[in-house]
């Protein structure tokens, strides 16, 4: 089983880039999946969605085919979403433009969200609402909001607030065994053919 998780703040030095690489950490020393993809949007590495895509430019099909071969032989994602100005980060936005090949479809993905306050839901909201219409990715019923986020899962003991750390370690452990259980659970359904892509190429 590939676990991949998306980092999708496109800041150097993160705190975004901090949970992803916990969460990595986790997946192997928890020996939840065979394999782990980590992709991070920093620096936004990936231009603003075009037509070329759809159109097969060379250049577009040069940049996305490394990533969407990673994508594809997923079972499963984390997302992993900083909220800036009440949203998710137009780059993070920008990625979910680019699979239309059944990359991400039928997927398990477990969203993760990112505050220095009280914040991180309104993230939630808007990746559960608009991400995942045409790349069919499934996101599943559980979520984390990592709440002041630079007092928790930092590797120096010293720079975390205990109370919370623990049961932000705690909680993204339990979050992770349930998205390793839909990803082994949603290898049927797409093994069914259900979910053929041809029948009706874009979601409602």
């Amino acid at each position: 089983m590939k676990i991949s998780i998306i980092s999708g703040s496109h800041r150097k030095n993160s705190q975004s880039e901090k949970v992803a690489r916990f969460i990595e950490q986790t997946l192997q020393e928890q020996q939840l999946c065979d394999e782990r993809w980590l992709f991070l949007l920093e620096g936004n590495p990936l231009p603003l969605w075009d037509e070329g895509i759809w159109e097969g430019d060379p250049e577009w099909q040069a940049r996305l085919s490394p990533v969407s071969e990673q994508l594809a032989s997923s079972d499963g994602f984390v997302v992993i979403a900083p909220e800036w100005h009440g949203q998710v980060p137009a780059g993070l936005k920008n990625f979910f433009l680019m699979w239309s090949k059944g990359e991400l479809a039928h997927k398990p993905a477990l969203i993760v969200t990112v505050s220095s306050a009280d914040g991180g839901a309104y993230p939630v909201a808007e990746l559960r609402m608009s991400s995942y219409k045409n790349n069919r990715l499934c996101y599943i019923p559980e979520q984390v909001i990592v709440r002041h986020v630079e007092s928790v899962l930092n590797d120096d003991p010293e720079k975390n607030n205990p109370d919370a750390d623990h049961y932000f370690r705690e909680r993204i452990t339990w979050a992770l065994g349930i998205l390793k259980e839909y990803a082994l659970a949603l290898r049927d359904v797409r093994a069914s053919g259900a979910t053929r892509l041809d029948v009706f190429k874009n979601g409602m």
